[in-house]
């Protein structure tokens, strides 16, 4: 199941270096994970400094 970003992003663009199938990406208003191309490894997770990352 791939990963979500909720609104608790804050835009820092920790998760995006992290994610080892580059499926993070800057949205309009925040970041955004490819469902499609997330591999549902979590590491993006762990590296959020405001824990806004979760699995759908």
């Amino acid at each position: 199941m791939a990963y979500v970003i909720s609104d608790a992003c804050v835009s820092c663009g920790t998760c995006e270096g992290e994610c080892p199938v580059g499926a993070i990406s800057q949205g309009d208003s925040q970041y955004v994970i490819d469902a499609d191309a997330c591999i549902s490894c979590g590491t993006c997770a762990g590296a959020c400094p405001t824990g806004a990352i979760s699995e759908q």
